[in-house]
């Protein structure tokens, strides 16, 4: 995330800030969460920025953003939260496996100057039947499937509208994956997409002003 920040900053001169003082005065937030458990007041950042009807962009496993326990005040956000905003929750993946592109939504904006046909070593996330106003641009398939866990091709860059909010969504964000410059074109399109902002027909400017070299994990320690 720092290093998409970067590339907005530099190429888009927008103001970026990780955290949660920034979400009241946001013109986007951009969720890349996993399982957390916040103390109240910063979940009540992150629904109030919902309910203003701002903008919103997400990444992989933010279709499992919270994970409160049984019993929990908040336990209906594990699921809610994703399913209001994103249109999909956490089912399953489809184990070690890299994902490939099989479908595009030819037109779409978000796809401008994107070569369609990559593969990326994120694993293909089930996230079928989508709720809500959805509406897939690029759809993946698992390369060789285990197991016989093959749900088919599912939906792996998606946008959703409501109430005139626009989301931006995708299963994709496995570290490797934003060193392919198509995916990562992809993804300042579908920022800039939300934001309501204009997107060159060639796509957007997506190179790295600095080196990008993250931990597998993608977590800095």
């Amino acid at each position: 995330m720092p290093a998409l920040a970067q590339i907005l900053e530099q190429n888009y001169h927008l103001k970026t800030q990780q955290g949660f003082d920034g979400l009241k005065d946001a013109d986007l937030m951009v969720l890349f969460l996993r399982w957390r458990q916040y103390p109240e007041d910063k979940l009540q950042a992150i629904l109030e920025y919902e309910k203003s009807g701002r903008p919103i962009a997400g990444f992989r496993t933010s279709t499992h953003a919270f994970k409160y326990p049984a019993g929990h005040p908040r336990e209906q956000e594990n699921d809610g939260f994703p399913l209001r905003v994103f249109g999909a929750k956490w089912t399953r993946h489809h184990g070690h496996l890299s994902t490939t592109i099989t479908t595009k939504a030819s037109g779409h904006e978000i796809l401008n100057g994107v070569n369609q046909n990559f593969t990326l070593p994120s694993w293909l996330y089930t996230v079928n039947p989508l709720q809500g106003n959805c509406q897939p641009v690029l759809t993946g398939h698992a390369i060789n499937p285990q197991n016989g866990r093959d749900d088919g091709p599912q939906p792996v860059v998606w946008t959703k509208t409501h109430d005139n909010r626009r989301v931006f969504f995708t299963t994709f964000g496995y570290p490797e994956d934003f060193k392919n410059d198509d995916f990562r074109r992809l993804t300042i399109n579908g920022l800039l997409w939300a934001l309501n902002l204009p997107i060159p027909k060639t796509g957007a400017e997506a190179a790295f002003p600095s080196p990008y070299n993250p931990p597998p994990s993608g977590v800095l320690k």
